[in-house]
This record gives C-alpha cells, structure tokens and sequence, in this order.
C-alpha cells in the first residue's frame, strides 16, 4: 500500500515551525511498516528549509520516505511539471487532524497489518448506523 504521513502532530509534537519530540513508536512503526514494503511518502505543509528539517530528523533515525509531498520520488520523471496536482495519491493517510483523531501508533500499524474491524461488518453503513429501528416514512 501506499500510505501517506503527515509530519507535524503525527510523527512528532505539534512545535512548528520547530521540531516537536517524537511520538511514542512513530518511527519504530513506519520503519516496519515500510520493511513491510508500504510505499511512505511524507505528506506536510512544511517547505524549504523546515521540510529538509522535518526530512533530516527522520532520515537520522534511519527513516527514509520513497516520495516527499508527491507520488514521484525526487528526480522522477515529471516529478518536476509545474502542472502537477499538490494531491497526493495514496490508499492511506495518516494524519492527527484526522476525524475523531490519532490514534496511537500500535493501533495504526494493528490497523494497516491486519483487516480493521469495520471491513469485516455485513451490515451496511446505514444499516449499522440506524439498525432495525430506523422506519422511512
């Protein structure tokens, strides 16, 4: 899978534009999880000099990203179009402004190494959510 991650807030303490403390067990995951063979691309607001920041803390402690804010690795071709879309593509993105919030990250990697729960429902969204009781009018 190709999993999107975002940097401030998700892989360390929101402190930018300087760099937050790490979070309990983000880089020990997104390392197995990319020996897993995930595709990580770094996905964050930061540019310039605070995202070579963001990519030099975690290349220190040996995390490497196969693309950063793209779907291209650097010096892709047409990684350089001036007419790409700023979307990033991926079949997951991790992210503290998340709906209902992050996770903690053995959750996350209990998530992405096996099926969730929620794709293992019969019911229906709908039929979930309003069950039995739920009469139209």
């Amino acid at each position: 899978m190709t999993i999107a991650v975002d940097f401030d807030g998700t892989i360390v303490e929101h402190k930018y534009p300087s760099i937050g403390r790490e979070k309990p067990f983000a880089i020990e995951t997104l390392l197995e999880l990319s020996s897993e063979g995930h595709k990580l691309i770094l996905w964050t607001a930061r540019d310039g000099e605070l995202l070579e920041d963001a990519i030099r803390f975690c290349k220190e402690r040996g995390l490497e990203f196969y693309a950063v804010n793209s779907n291209y690795p650097q010096g892709a071709l047409f990684a350089d179009r001036s007419d790409k879309s700023n979307k990033v593509i991926a079949d997951i993105y991790i992210d503290d402004k998340n709906l209902g919030g992050l996770p903690d990250w053995g959750t996350i990697y209990e998530m992405i190494s096996n099926k969730p729960p929620h794709r293992h429902h019969k019911k229906s969204f709908w039929k979930r959510l309003f069950g039995k009781h739920h009469r139209t009018r």
